[in-house]
């Protein structure tokens, strides 16, 4: 998921990596929490059974332990609460990093396609210039004949009037 988050654009990628540390630094804390409360109830365990030995009512001391048994359970479900509710939402976020990618990728190919067409237009655009030069250059030079052509009828015209008239 760490990989995914660095790869995403600086935006987003810094936003979620933020996340991504504090839900790592929550999950840490909690594991921590979870060791010091299973050590200390080990611990607590242990030296309640050392001053049992010389307590004389053994009830109170049970009542005692109990009572510190619930608690220690406790705040061992609350944890495991935070814990779950961690994992949740670090999932949530995993699931929402993969539908972003999903969508990049989707936009990054709709932009190499309207790339590949543009470069399809702009080849069918230089054909057609050069198309268009052609047909620009043939009938300028259609226009030179035809203009040659009515020049020699012209002349020849006058040639012949200027024969047939002066006989």
């Amino acid at each position: 998921m760490d990989l995914e988050a660095r790869s995403l654009q600086p935006n987003v990628k810094d936003v979620l990596l933020a996340k991504l540390r504090e839900y790592k630094s929550d999950l840490n804390n909690l594991k921590s929490e979870h060791k010091r409360l299973a050590s200390a109830n080990s611990n607590q365990a242990a030296r309640d059974d050392l001053l049992e030995s010389g307590m004389a009512d053994a009830m109170s001391v049970s009542a005692n332990q109990r009572g510190r048994l619930m608690m220690s359970t406790e705040r061992l479900n609350e944890s495991s609460d935070r814990i779950k509710e961690s994992r949740r939402t670090m999932l949530e976020t995993e699931e929402l990093g993969v539908s972003i990618l999903q969508d990049l990728h989707q936009q990054r190919q709709s932009l190499l396609h309207a790339n590949d067409t543009l470069h399809g237009v702009d080849d069918n655009i230089s054909k057609s210039k050069k198309i268009l030069t052609n047909m620009s250059r043939r009938m300028s030079r259609n226009k030179w004949i035809i203009s040659s052509i009515i020049v020699v009828l012209v002349v020849a015209i006058a040639l012949i009037l200027y024969f047939k008239l002066s006989k």
